[in-house]
Parts: structure tokens; sequence; C-alpha cells
């Protein structure tokens, strides 16, 4: 997509003007040519030149006219580029340097080697300026330019450059002008390609250290292209294959550190990532490219990213780590400030969702970083970087789990809660990862982890459900559930993940919750559990189909899950709330009862409070579908809407005052109410829950999948209303 000029005054107005003026000696234009180069010098500091614009601009500088020299200085001075410096440039420029009356003055041509130092990062294909080599070297001689030749020089100098005449040229040009400063630096540049060249004492002496000509210039440079990238960011000029050369004036604190790719010493037959703006020349290019003088810049580049995706290196890796604990120590040593290394893990942060994958490397200066952490500043930040630990074996991950967790916890449920939200992330991502990757990959892979970090952080979600017990703090520790259900319901994880069951207490505390949202997803999650269980002991149907034995440690868990299961069928479907097993019937329908782990003595106190309420109220009965607080509500709409539908049809005589049970159904068709069965009643109410209007399916979802009658009412072969319980065999 080409580049379209910003609105406003369009500078290729101006250049007409300008361009007619130049013909034209000075003395017999009719009006002065100062306000138009005002006005272009003012344009181009404001919004830059586009590439058609800057040859135009080019050519007005570098051909022979009636432009006066500090108009065409100041021109020179404010020439910002938008996009890339073409060949085409590129070689006007080196072209119009040199001796000639044709040629633009020695000031001038100072001012475009200054300019193509500092627009050097912009090139479009910079071996090009290597190519001029020669032409350029041989301008040595000139004394006018010579600091900026040299700058330039040791811009582009590579090892195929560095040759025994030039040498002994640069050599000649120091003793005759006195050591000049630009040579012995540009000398001390050969020397570093050939150490072994003897060059005297020359290089001993004062050298020019080659800075930047002009950081304010190269700080609007980067502002002016950043406008355009954000007016432009949407248009798909940009495809994420050029490397990006603005990251010091875009970031800020620790970020203004991480350096430009820039290649310093790629040899003849390489090339370097800064060439690259196309998908298709970093791909046909990729084994020659030079790896970057600073690597480091891979946290904020994503060309670079790329690269060392596909082309892997320890050397780089190593240079990496040193680059990060030289932060840390700097720290450590008290030479920087702390919240330098918060900053350093923001970029990491946006480096690691960049690459969903947090490296060896970053992991060694994260577990560093944790040392010296507060726990507190920007924790949110920190922990969603260490969400992208990879999966190893749960031996290696515990001591920075063990850190983690004394550097976040201060006795407070938030704290809990952030912990919490952190290993949801983690387990989330570790599924992505696994189900990314082939069938066949799975077996290698320390998927044992996975069981062990939900029995590591079983305790913290019992914890925080006794010292919070909220809704929203219900919710996160189903979120964590939720990820856990992800993995066993995948078919191909189940094969090689052990199952590992939430604490019975736990799933007793949700079980109650005020929240009709919370016991919906707990039952949702059971269900999926109950489903892979018997995914893993069902025997196999054919021998095609993939399966793998139950560990010792699964089948222990097996009755406890069956445990908390029937205790909730109880007390939401049967009318047996906190029905405990009989010792002398092992074949009771209450067999794996365990009346939710409630004292015995308890029952009969419970339920005698209850009757001193009210007559009508039994223990049994009173967590079922008309009188559980989350459920009556929608239990009794149910209700109304068959009544609604009745009276429309002028049928209906008396509505049901509520709470819903077997014998008031049997009295009010008496009286000429709706004509509704206790079976037709709960499975409608099953229907109403995970209807649009509601949305809350898990209880249905578990009742179906749990009592067998009613799996017989969804198949359609029997009648929906039994309270045979299918437990795990």
């Amino acid at each position: 997509m080409s580049l379209s000029p910003p609105p406003g005054d369009r500078l290729d107005q101006l250049l007409d003007d300008l361009e007619t003026a130049s013909k034209i000696p000075a003395k017999r234009r009719q009006t002065s040519i100062k306000p138009t180069v005002e006005k272009t010098t003012s344009l181009l500091y404001d919004r830059g030149a586009l590439p058609d614009d800057l040859i135009r601009l080019v050519d007005l500088l570098t051909q022979h006219n009636h432009l006066d020299q500090a108009s065409l200085s100041a021109i020179t001075r404010n020439l910002y580029p938008l996009g890339k410096v073409s060949d085409e440039v590129l070689l006007r420029i080196v072209g119009a340097l040199g001796h000639g009356h044709l040629k633009p003055s020695f000031p001038l041509q100072s001012l475009f080697l200054k300019w193509l130092v500092m627009v050097y990062h912009l090139l479009q294909n910079p071996t090009i300026l290597s190519q001029t080599y020669a032409v350029l070297f041989n301008l040595l001689d000139s004394a006018a330019i010579r600091p900026q030749l040299c700058h330039l020089l040791a811009l582009i100098t590579r090892r195929k450059h560095v040759r025994p005449f030039r040498i002994q040229t640069i050599l000649a040009l120091s003793r005759q002008t006195g050591g000049d400063p630009n040579l012995t630096g540009l000398l001390r540049v050969f020397k570093n390609y050939y150490p072994e060249i003897i060059v005297g004492d020359i290089t001993k002496g004062r050298a020019a250290a080659f800075k930047h000509p002009d950081v304010q210039w190269r700080e609007r440079l980067n502002e002016i292209q950043q406008q355009h990238f954000d007016r432009h960011e949407d248009d798909g000029t940009r495809n994420g294959f050029a490397v990006s050369h603005a990251l010091g004036r875009r970031l800020k604190g620790a970020r203004a550190l991480i350096p430009n790719v820039h290649t310093l010493h790629a040899h003849e037959t390489s090339v370097t990532l800064e060439e690259f703006d196309s998908a298709e020349g970093f791909v046909n290019s990729l084994e020659k490219i030079e790896m970057p003088s600073q690597l480091v810049a891979v946290l904020a580049d994503p060309l670079l990213q790329k690269f060392l995706l596909l082309r892997p290196s320890q050397e780089a890796s190593q240079r990496i780590s040193n680059w990060l604990m030289a932060c840390v120590g700097d720290v450590a040593s008290g030479d920087t400030d702390p919240s330098f290394l918060l900053d350093m893990v923001e970029v990491i942060r946006d480096y690691v969702l960049s690459t969903k994958e947090l490296s060896p490397v970053l992991m060694e200066f994260l577990q560093s970083f944790l040392q010296t952490w507060n726990g507190l500043d920007k924790r949110d930040i920190v922990l969603e970087t260490l969400s992208y630990l990879p999966l190893l074996d749960f031996t290696e991950l515990s001591p920075l789990f063990t850190l983690l967790q004394s550097k976040l916890l201060n006795n407070t449920p938030q704290s809990q809660l952030a912990l919490l939200t952190f290993y949801t992330l983690l387990l989330n991502n570790w599924t992505t990862r696994l189900l990314s990757r082939p069938a066949s990959s799975l077996p290698s892979q320390p998927v044992t982890s996975i069981p062990s970090l939900l029995t590591h952080v079983n305790p913290l979600c019992l914890t925080l459900s006794q010292s919070s017990p909220s809704v929203s703090t219900s919710l996160a520790i189903l979120d964590f559930y939720t990820a856990t259900g992800r993995i066993y319901s995948s078919p191909i994880l189940l094969l090689h993940i052990p199952i590992a069951i939430p604490p019975p207490l736990l799933v007793y505390n949700l079980a109650f919750s005020p929240s009709l949202t919370v016991l919906s997803r707990l039952c949702s999650i059971l269900t999926v559990y109950k489903i892979a269980w018997e995914t893993v002991i069902t025997k196999k149907t054919s021998p095609q189909q993939q399966q793998r034995k139950p560990s010792q440690e699964e089948w222990s868990q097996i009755n406890i899950f069956n445990g908390f299961l029937m205790d909730i069928c109880n007390n939401l479907w049967r009318g047996r709330a906190f029905a405990l097993a009989p010792t002398s019937d092992p074949g009771s329908p209450d067999a794996n009862a365990r009346g939710c782990r409630i004292p015995k003595s308890l029952v009969p106190v419970l339920d005698s409070y209850l009757r001193d309420l009210d007559d009508d109220l039994k223990l049994e009965t009173v967590f079922g579908l008309s009188y559980n607080p989350v459920l009556c509500l929608q239990s009794i709409k149910f209700v109304r809407g068959l009544e609604e539908k009745e009276m429309k049809k002028g049928g209906l005589l008396v509505r049901h005052a509520g709470p819903v049970t077997q014998q008031s159904l049997v009295r009010l068709t008496g009286r000429g109410g709706v004509r509704l069965s206790w079976q037709e009643y709960r499975a409608g109410v099953l229907g109403w829950l995970e209807g649009e209007e509601v949305g809350q399916g898990g209880l249905p979802e578990l009742m179906y999948n749990t009592m067998k009658n009613l799996m017989g009412a969804r198949r359609g072969t029997e009648g929906g209303g039994g309270s045979s319980f299918s437990s795990l065999a």
C-alpha cells in the first residue's frame, strides 16, 4: 500500500515552487523564495518527507541550481524521511560528493554525510552503501568533509573492506594531518577486524568516538516516524518483517535501555536483519543472517524474535542471560534503582505474550528478581509473566512456587486470590500448549506435573473458601477447576494425565453457596470429572480403543468422589439430605453417602430445629428444588409459567401458593389448578434451568449424567422421576 501525505499543506506544491525558482537567478525572481523555503522546512520538521518527495528534495539539493547556500542547508537539516531511504536517494547523494564546480559546496556535502550517518538505519539496502566504499574512501583527502566521512566509513566498514593499501593510505594521511582523531578512529575500526596488523603508535593517540551527530535530530525523526506509524498502523503497511528502530523513544524506564537491532560486524557473505522489509526476503536469507550485536533487543523487536525462534542458538541465549543478570547485579549492588527490574519484567511480559514461551534464560532472571521483589509492586504483571512457565517436572518448579508464595502471601484473601489466579493462568497455558502438540509427543512430556499442581493448589482453594466465603471468591475457585475440566474433557490428554479431584470439604462449601451460578458451575465441573472417571475405568469395547489403566492413587479417589457426588444428589434431587451409608447393608442405594461429612449426632438436632420453625419442613427435603434457597425462585417461576399458559386458555381455577411438594401437586389438581405430576415438575424445572432465560445448565447436566432414570428420560426410554444413583464402580 502506498503512503499518503497527511492532511493540510501539500509538500509537493511547495516543491514545485522551489524547483521553478531554482532555475531562475535570484536577481531575476519577481518574489523572494525565502518564505517558500521556510514553509518547506517547517512542513518537513512537522511531518517529514514521503519517499517520492524525498527524491525530489535530494535532486534539488544535489544538482547545480540558483538556490542560495543558506536555503539548501536549511532544507538538508530538516530532511526527515518518513519511510525507508531508497537506493536512488543514496546513490544521488554519494554521486554529489567530491570536487568539481558542478558539485555542491563542501559545507553542504558535510551535511549530506552527516545525514547519511543519521539515517543509516533507514537505508532500504545498506549493501549499496557498502558497494560505494571505494568511492567514499578515495574522498578522505578532502579535509572539509573528512570528519563526517570517517564516521560514515566506520559505520559501513566490514572485514572485506580492510585492505593493506587502505591502511597505508590512512597512515599516510594521519602523518600529513598530525594525527587527525577521525583518521585514528577509523584506523581503530580497521584494527578491530585484523588485530594482528602493525600500525605503530598511531592508534594510541586521540581518536574520534564517532558518537551520534545530532541526538535531538534523531529524537525528532523518531517522533515523526511514530506519528506516521500511528496514522497507518491499521492499513497493513507493517507486516512484522522489519526491525523496529524507535524503541528507545517509544519505551519508558527499562524499555528505553533495550537497544535497537544493529549488526556491527557482518562479513561479506552475510546479511543483516536491518536489510529486510518483507517475509519473503527474510525466509530466503534465513541461514545467511548475521547475529545482531545486541541480542537483548529480542525482548522488544518482533523480527529478532522470529529469527531466534527459527534459528535458536545457545550462544545467543547466554548473551541475553548475561545482560539480564548484569541488570540484577546492578540493582543488588545499589548502582541501579530497584524499579528498573520492575520495568524489565514489564518488557519481558510483553515478550512472552508475543512468543507464548518463557525460556530458561528468562526463568533464571525472574527467579533472581523474585529474591528482591516485595510481592506488591506490579503484581499483576509479574504473575502474568510467570504464568508462561514451561511444563517441567514438578520438582523443578516447586522451589519457584515456594519462593513466589513466600513473597506474595501476606495473610490476606486478596494475596491468596492473586496466587490462585496465577495458578489458573498457568494451568490454562499448559493445557493450550499440550493440546497444540501432536498426540505422539505427549508421553515424553512431564504431564504428571499437572495432577501435582492440582494437589498443590487444593489447600489454597480450601483455605480461600473458608477465609473469604464470598461469591466472587467461589467463582475464582471454580475458574481454577474449570481449567482442570479442560484437561479431563480431552480424550487425548486423559490418556496420559492422572485425575486429581478437589477436596471433599471444598466441594461441600461450594455446594451450599448462596449463589445459583456457583452451584451450577460446580455441578458442571463434577459432571466433567464423572465422565472422565467413566472413560478411564470403563473396559474397552474394541481392540482399537485406546485406554490407560487407572493408577492406585486414582482408585483410592473414586470412593471419595462417589461420596460427595451422592451427597449432592441426595440433597438436591433424592430427598435424602445428609444421609449416611448404612454399615450393615453394603448394597444399599446410599452405600456411598457420607452425609456431607457433618457429625451424625448433628442431623437430628438440625431436623428438630426445622420442625420447630414449620411442621412441614423436613431436613431430608429442605435442600431440594422447591425449598433450596438458590433454586426455589426458579422452581416456582417454572410453575408460574405453566399457570400463565393455562390462564390464557381459561381453564385455571387456582394457582399454586408454593413451595411445590408431591402432596401439594395432588391437592392442586383436585382444586382445579395446573395438572402436573411430581416427576413432570422436577423434569420441567431442570429444563427451565438450562433454558435461555436462566442459562444455568450445570445442575441438569449433572442429574442427567448421574441419575439412572433421568439418563433414560433424556434418551426417551423411560420416565424421568426415579432416584436410582449411578455411581462409579
